[in-house]
């Protein structure tokens, strides 16, 4: 039981951090530092996507789920929900690449969006 909950919860992390690498950069609207953790996140996800490796959150998960005597995914809430957001049926590197370039696309939007709300509270300032 112990070590589905854990499984459950890398399944639950793993979906935050691609949410955050995708949509983390808002959070520079809030606290000017947030660049620090989001930057690395957001390039961590498009190394994985444009190298096709396999994120070290799935063998933990994997790992976890065959400790807890599974062999696969026992349909509880968690992966009923969440499994084909993380793990897409038919993925290929054609998508994989897409993906990446959705993720760059989507946070140069965001930080371009947050330099111009600064420029322009800056020059309201002056």
């Amino acid at each position: 039981m112990l070590f589905r909950l854990a499984a459950d919860g890398t399944l639950l992390f793993h979906l935050a951090f691609i949410l955050f690498a995708v949509f983390g950069g808002a959070l520079a609207a809030l606290w000017r530092w947030a660049p620090l953790l989001h930057l690395p996140a957001v390039a961590w996800a498009v190394f994985v996507e444009l190298t096709g490796r396999i994120c070290p959150l799935t063998y933990l998960e994997n790992h976890l789920r065959i400790r807890a005597g599974q062999s696969g995914y026992a349909q509880s809430f968690v992966e009923h929900y969440l499994v084909g957001v993380i793990y897409p049926s038919g993925l290929t590197r054609d998508i994989q690449f897409m993906l990446a370039v959705g993720v760059v696309v989507i946070n140069l939007a965001i930080y371009g969006w947050i330099a111009l709300r600064r420029r322009t509270r800056h020059g309201r300032e002056r």
